[in-house]
């Protein structure tokens, strides 16, 4: 019977000192986190040209008279966790602004990686750079994020399940 006594409070003693120990050597930080690895985005590789025929569009508000579409040819997913696409806008006069752009769903930023010009090519930003999605300044932007391309702020799955949302209005998830 003595024994048994014995046992329990050291039981109880090594439940005790257990997380000191363990906090003492390291344990939790070298066996438990995660080690965060910096993100590194991949180099952007500028599609062809978009055909504005075989653009999907997209409603952004009906206050906003310009109208914009996207090239489904153009949507990627990169493993990098970033959107890619090919944005179309076009004013009530007929004007065409052509731009290849990015947007991380993780941080809600967008980036212009290429103009479109007047003969079909394509010149790239110089002075790319990530910057936040305003609503405000890029309602285009703010709209694909919300209901296409980052619904909840998770990112689509896929290209395919993109376009998909762009041809049906919105992705299901964005109606949660």
């Amino acid at each position: 019977m003595p024994l048994r006594l014995l046992l329990i409070p050291l039981s109880l003693l090594q439940l005790i000192c257990m997380p000191v120990y363990a906090a003492s050597t390291g344990f939790f930080e070298s066996d438990f986190d995660e080690e965060k690895i910096p993100w590194e985005e991949l180099q952007a590789q500028i599609p062809a040209y978009p055909d504005l025929a075989k653009a999907i569009r997209f409603e952004v508000s009906p206050a906003i008279r310009t109208q914009f579409f996207i090239d489904p040819k153009s949507v990627t997913v990169g493993a990098d966790d970033v959107v890619r696409y090919t944005l179309i806008a076009q004013s009530s006069s007929g004007v065409l602004n052509v731009s290849y752009e990015g947007m991380r769903c993780e941080t809600s930023e967008k980036k212009l990686y290429a103009f479109g010009r007047t003969d079909g090519t394509w010149s790239r930003n110089r002075y790319a750079k990530w910057a936040a999605i305003s609503p405000t300044r890029d309602p285009q932007q703010n709209m694909l994020f919300n209901d296409f391309f980052c619904p909840l702020s998770i990112i689509v799955r896929d290209a395919d399940e993109a376009v998909s949302a762009l041809q049906n209005g919105i992705n299901p998830r964005a109606r949660n």
